[in-house]
């Protein structure tokens, strides 16, 4: 675990809202110069706590309105088993989040899609690529009520919310 202080959980906001900022920019909100700054910034990225800069899309803006949660009950645990199953879901790029759960449930996957027609077929590709899925269910979001691109370090580190 990485420890932050103030200055690195300011930063980790800034870029999380608007990452095309430059470091001027980013500099002058929270009160360095560039050069402490963009140190900063490297040792945030050499570190793990920013894996990577990227645009959020819209998915209803680009036709993908519809997102559905599948849950995955399997009948073979092996590594081998693993192996071809995460290679599968990362060749069908509209499974845009895979969880390995606790529970009576072992996958979770987060699917958007443009309607029930394109779920089908994608919920095809992958009952065709992976074998031993022992049952596959649909559930399918009506309205999304908070949007997780941004994680408010602080208050989360601080482990209460407001």
């Amino acid at each position: 675990m990485v420890e932050l202080d103030n200055i690195d959980r300011k930063i980790i906001g800034i870029l999380q809202r608007d990452a095309t900022q430059s470091i001027q920019e980013i500099a002058g909100q929270i009160g360095l110069t560039n050069n402490p700054c963009w140190r900063r910034i490297k040792q945030l990225e050499e570190s793990g706590v920013i894996e990577r800069r990227v645009a959020v899309i819209n998915p209803q803006a680009i036709g993908l309105g519809t997102t559905a949660f599948v849950t995955i009950r399997i009948d073979t645990h092996s590594g081998d088993w693993l192996a071809k199953f995460a290679d599968a879901i990362e060749q069908i790029p509209e499974i845009v989040e895979c969880h390995r759960m606790t529970g009576d449930v072992d996958y979770l996957l987060k699917i958007m899609v443009r309607d029930l027609e394109h779920y089908d077929a994608v919920y095809q590709n992958l009952i065709s690529r992976v074998r031993g899925l022992t049952d596959v269910s649909s559930t399918f979001s009506m309205e999304q009520l908070k949007r997780g691109a941004v994680l408010d370090v602080a208050t989360a580190l601080s482990g209460v919310g407001s």
